[in-house]
């Protein structure tokens, strides 16, 4: 279901509107949340301590509410084509040392009576308190940043899970898993509200507890929605996009030379990752140096992965011609990917253009082991139009040719773009 095709969401505000814009839609997010954490009486810190005695939990309530909420949202979005979940930044889980740090918050925050962000609430009223949680927040990060390399750089950067998320951890749909939560969050909400009562805090108005309830089932039936709208599939989230990124290849605007992709591998300021889309007989028989082979059901696995590399990684698929190549291109385009782009004519082409002639002596191999043309494989077929002699797979003088041996004429298609990612915190 797809209401709104093509609809460009997460919006990059700042390629959009400019800077400017960008910082006016933050400063009036950061307004209005800080406005509301204010008017929830969370700028005071008896009251946010207050749940670390069970007397008074709605810091808990709120903020796992807001989650629910926006968990919800986002996965009703992203079924309905109207968001990109992968183009939604998602903190790196780094298992222990995030335990670790939540405790050490947690201290403080019972310690101190505030968060980073209700300190900061505290500090815009003008409150004492909050001003020296922030002053002693400053000189922790001070502290730590300053120390993290001598100290614990190791454990700070060990245990790196990546991007993981529940649906991951469990592996079950990403709709079951949020009707799970909620569902379950719904009860916690319930034992809580018992436990602040044994322990001496305000029973709720009744009137309140009817509005808890209604919401309570409102967001149980959104939940129920979530799983039964599911989540797009690669070959679903291309057919949102084909309208608009088909044209880059009837115009082969994303089909690169094989001298444009050697020119790139030689670059050291930009990373290459070659994917080899190839049976695993032509792989082995040739493929260029540091390819890797995988298979189209591979791929969207693999995504995860790839959505994790810096920003200047050039993607490049290939495979003897262009066919497996090209879906390769569209099923990681639909994944969000940027800089990716398909080997012009694949490695036929590569070997027509780098392969040494057999007349031409190479050191350490003798001319007849090199891979020599075939001719009943016609243009345009994906499939090798070589014969090679043995499996040598990148031990081909062609799998890793010197760019400087060859002076080739070629038509510049690469513009490395920026990862647009959205959110975050």
């Amino acid at each position: 279901m797809d209401l709104f095709p093509g609809l460009p969401a997460p919006f990059a505000i700042e390629a959009m509107y400019g800077k400017a814009a960008l910082y006016l839609v933050a400063l009036l997010i950061g307004f209005a949340f800080g406005y509301l954490l204010e008017m929830g009486g969370f700028g005071n810190s008896k009251k946010l301590a207050a749940q670390f005695y069970l007397h008074d939990m709605t810091v808990f309530k709120v903020m796992f509410t807001g989650i629910l909420v926006a968990m919800v949202l986002i996965f009703a979005t992203v079924g309905l084509g109207w968001l990109e979940f992968n183009r939604v930044s998602v903190n790196l889980t780094y298992l222990w040392p995030g335990i670790v740090g939540g405790l050490i918050m947690g201290v403080g925050f019972i310690v101190g009576g505030f968060c980073p962000g209700t300190s900061l609430v505290a500090v815009a009223t003008f409150k004492k308190d909050g001003m020296f949680f922030v002053l002693g927040l400053l000189v922790g990060i001070f502290a730590f940043g300053e120390s993290i390399d001598a100290l614990f750089s190791d454990f700070w950067n060990s245990s790196n899970m990546g991007r993981f998320t529940l649906p991951e951890l469990f592996g079950l749909p990403v709709g079951v898993v949020v009707l799970a939560i909620v569902a379950g969050a719904v009860g916690l909400f319930w034992l809580v509200e018992k436990v602040e009562r044994w322990m001496g805090g305000a029973s709720p108005a009744p009137s309140s507890s009817r509005l808890k309830w209604i919401g309570a089932v409102t967001l149980i039936a959104a939940a129920a929605v979530v799983m039964l709208i599911g989540q797009p599939t690669s070959q679903e989230k291309w057919e949102r996009i084909a309208a608009q990124k088909q044209p880059l290849l009837d115009s082969r605007s994303v089909q690169i030379h094989p001298a444009e992709l050697l020119a790139y591998i030689d670059n050291d300021q930009v990373e290459v990752i070659m994917l080899d889309l190839r049976a695993e007989k032509d792989f082995n028989l040739f493929h260029l140096q540091d390819a890797q082979r995988v298979t189209l059901s591979q791929l969207p696995s693999l995504v995860k992965t790839l959505l994790q590399m810096p920003a200047n990684t050039l993607f490049v698929t290939m495979s003897n011609d262009e066919g497996q190549a090209t879906e390769a291109w569209k099923l990681l385009v639909a994944e969000s990917l940027t800089n990716v782009y398909i080997l012009e004519g694949g490695i036929n082409h590569w070997l027509d253009t780098f392969n040494i002639e057999p007349n031409v002596g190479v050191e350490g191999l003798a001319v007849a082991m090199l891979p020599r043309p075939r001719a009943d494989v016609p243009n345009g077929s994906d499939f090798l139009r070589y014969d090679f002699p043995a499996a040598l797979g990148s031990q081909y003088p062609a799998a890793a040719p010197e760019p400087h041996n060859y002076e080739l004429e070629y038509t510049p298609k690469v513009k490395l773009q920026v990862k647009q990612v959205t959110g975050g915190g």
